[in-house]
């Protein structure tokens, strides 16, 4: 084991220091409120944080950390190997798994990967519902009807939503990942921005070979460790796979049954409602208050009528109901309800839950968005949204961390300036509205 010794109270004067000079970092994209599209769908996992840029004073205090013990990837695989066994993994299964296995620097190069521009919704849209994708999941439905019928009478959770999720994460089986999960989640334990996840991944992976489901060379997915046909982390296989075609192995790679059932499961435990839409499109009145559209505020659906929305269904007045405007005021808007919650545990996307949705109902003909899309709108790259932070926050509104994540605090920055200035308080990110911004003396 290699060390390099610094004096402690240096080093704790260098990550204390470092991490005083950042902001705390600001939460991820709300599950409602973001137009997120940056992550192809066929790279989803479960409850999987989503990929962002670490904050500034981690970086710091890993780099020191770095410099006082770098410790080798047989070093990390010998320690987690303890604690392997510890917790019931037997010296067979251990060795047989890790047997050849090495560092994967392209699992790193992902990881730790920052892509500069993002994809507007309306751009993710065109993708998630073309046609090719609509075709082959009203075939689908046709196909596996039998085994549609037994997974929504146990679960109630809608036969449409499923195979749209099934799309999505792997277009329908043929794009899985063909990494090693053991390979990949011991590189992103051994030196990942989220070590202590992957490592709970990883001992999970290897609870699901000694479970004998998959074969240790058949335990394939994406750089994440995402796997089978709908995507799931090992933690999430663990507690929601099923083995719904009665073989005796919950086979989510191999298994369209399998697959379709625990997405079901899964769907479920998250609060999935049965018969009921995961939301709508519907038009706003003139004069709205588009601060109301915030994740954080639900309302009854009849209260959302009351105020002069259009396109609200008849029934179920007491259902409570959020407004989501996916591109700011110039867009689409749409209520949605808890079965869209229930689907952003899958993803914590907006752009990704709204395709899910839009998808199940072009099964049937219908899910065309009525409302145009601000298609000459150009979307902030990571560093506009970064310098949109950094000037909110010298104008007086805290949006968090300037971390280039548009989250609930910085939406809500976003209204308060836009306030200041009477525009529409939609919280979208515009280059219209940096513009304004960079003009503020």
């Amino acid at each position: 084991m290699l060390y390099t010794f610094v004096p402690v109270l240096l080093l704790r004067t260098l990550i204390v220091g470092s991490a005083l000079s950042i902001v705390v970092a600001c939460a991820a994209e709300p599950s409602t409120s973001g137009s997120s599209a940056q992550a192809p769908a066929s790279t989803v996992s479960m409850q999987q944080p989503q990929p962002s840029a670490p904050s500034a004073a981690a970086d710091a205090a890993q780099g020191v950390e770095a410099a006082v013990k770098q410790q080798s990837f047989e070093e990390w695989r010998e320690s987690f190997r303890r604690e392997a066994l510890a917790a019931g993994i037997t010296q067979s299964l251990f060795d047989r798994a890790f047997a050849g296995v090495t560092p994967d620097a392209s699992v790193i190069a992902a990881d730790r990967s920052q892509p500069e521009f993002s994809r507007p919704v309306w751009q993710y849209l065109d993708g998630a519902l073309s046609e090719t994708r609509v075709s082959g999941g009203k075939r689908l439905l046709e196909e596996h009807a039998q085994t549609l019928d037994g997974i929504e009478a146990r679960y109630g959770v809608d036969r449409n939503a499923l195979v749209a999720i099934w799309g999505l994460e792997s277009s329908f089986g043929q794009i899985q990942g063909d990494k090693s999960v053991i390979r990949s989640l011991a590189t992103l334990a051994h030196e990942g921005r989220r070590p202590a996840f992957a490592k709970d991944q990883l001992l999970a992976a290897l609870q699901i070979l000694a479970h004998g489901d998959i074969p240790t060379g058949q335990l394939r997915g994406s750089w994440a460790g995402a796997m089978g046909q709908t995507q799931f982390i090992p933690t999430t296989y663990n507690t929601h796979a099923v083995d719904f075609d009665g073989d005796g192995r919950r086979d989510i790679w191999n298994s369209p049954a399998d697959a379709l059932a625990s997405a079901a499961h899964y769907l479920q435990a998250s609060g999935w409602k049965a018969g009921e839409p995961w939301g709508f499109e519907v038009s706003l009145p003139a004069g709205f208050d588009y601060a109301l559209a915030d994740a954080g505020i639900r309302k009854p659906l009849g209260e959302w009528r009351h105020l002069g929305l259009s396109g609200i269904p008849s029934g179920q007045d007491h259902a409570m109901a959020s407004l989501l405007l996916p591109a700011g005021y110039r867009g689409p808007a749409f209520i949605i309800l808890d079965n869209f919650r229930a689907i952003l545990r899958y993803n914590n996307s907006s752009s990704y839950a709204l395709a899910i949705g839009l998808l199940s109902e072009r099964f049937d003909g219908a899910g065309q968005v009525r409302g145009s899309w601000p298609r000459g709108e150009l979307p902030l790259s990571r560093s506009e949204r970064v310098e949109l932070q950094e000037r909110l926050l010298a104008q007086g509104f805290d949006p968090g961390a300037a971390d280039g994540i548009i989250g609930a605090n910085t939406r809500n920055a976003i209204r308060g300036f836009q306030q200041k200035l009477r525009w529409p308080a939609d919280g979208h990110p515009t280059q219209e509205l940096l513009g304004r911004l960079r003009a503020e003396p």
